[in-house]
């Protein structure tokens, strides 16, 4: 019979006669009760939560993830008829969302599959108001920020916060999808605005927002900028620095790109995608534990002890 140290009874290590047995089993019944008191009901709920760890993968995963989904679009709209590719990625992102809203919790390929079809559907989403009823873009950039500024008042005042961190119920994992297409349709356009309009060009718009996708984190790191607030304004700036760099690399020199096309650099991202998630599959290095503390600000864990 197998023997829980954690659980078995003293009398039954003095009945046999090992003092030392008897000792190591009453330390580890105490460390389990100090642990359990040290951890609170937020932090334990923190363990289910159905996003990643904001680690380093995260942000690189972003990254290639938003570019992956403008080459994508690019590719389908101008290889097939448009209105099929945009139905088409309608159904992929809808499949790709009951899949993600269907599991438990966080498993890498469901999460990243979401992420994967939102970027791609939410880029057509944006390019179907521009070529398809003509909204200029700064008109479109300013509509997605009303339309994102709107879910995260719905949001907040729902829940009382807006942390990634207490997506653990099915009601705040609806707003954090709400939220995360409105970043990646407001990216696209706002991309497109500074590419187009303002005449930027790609490979210089893409410098541009990677200079200004590192402010959050400076200011998080070095003057305690709000954490909820920097994650956030670091994530749409992940749209259109990504989709820069790919339009960079996939349109042709004509059009101030490289020439690669938008098939192939739409490959060769997804390889690294799914190098990467297969990667945190195996080694669950982005899994939230009930410690994390990845871009966290003060009284969080207030909040989430009071909305949880």
């Amino acid at each position: 019979m197998r023997l829980d140290w954690t659980t078995a009874p003293l009398g039954r290590a003095a009945q046999l006669d090992c003092p030392l047995l008897y000792a190591l089993l009453a330390a580890a019944r105490r460390a389990q009760g100090s642990l359990r008191k040290m951890i609170s009901p937020a932090q334990a709920r923190r363990a289910t939560t159905k996003v990643p760890r904001v680690t380093v993968y995260f942000w690189i995963i972003k990254i290639l993830t938003t570019a992956l989904g403008e080459a994508t679009s690019d590719y389908l709209v101008h290889r097939f008829n448009p209105y099929y590719a945009v139905i088409g990625g309608f159904f992929a992102f809808l499949i790709a969302m009951a899949i993600q809203f269907r599991v438990r919790k966080y498993i890498p390929w469901a999460y990243w599959l979401a992420v994967v079809m939102v970027a791609v559907f939410g880029t057509m989403a944006a390019d179907v108001l521009h070529v398809e009823f003509g909204v200029a873009y700064i008109a479109s950039t300013i509509l997605f920020a009303i339309a994102l500024g709107v879910v995260f008042t719905t949001w907040h005042r729902s829940e009382r916060t807006l942390s990634i961190h207490s997506i653990y119920t099915r009601k705040r994992e609806a707003f954090y999808w709400a939220a995360v297409l409105a970043t990646f349709a407001m990216g696209t356009a706002t991309g497109d605005l500074a590419a187009y309009t303002a005449k930027l060009g790609f490979l210089t718009a893409g410098v541009l927002f990677a200079a200004v996708f590192a402010i959050p984190a400076v200011a998080y790191r070095f003057f305690r900028l709000n954490a909820i607030f920097a994650f956030w304004f670091a994530y749409i700036m992940t749209r259109p620095l990504g989709a820069s760099f790919a339009d960079w690399t996939g349109k042709s020199r004509h059009a101030g790109g490289l020439g690669y096309g938008d098939g192939p650099v739409a490959f060769v991202l997804a390889i690294f995608i799914v190098a990467l998630v297969s990667y945190l599959s195996h080694t669950g290095a982005d899994r939230e534990t009930a410690t994390s503390q990845e871009w966290r600000g003060p009284g969080e864990t207030a909040v989430e002890e009071a909305s949880g």
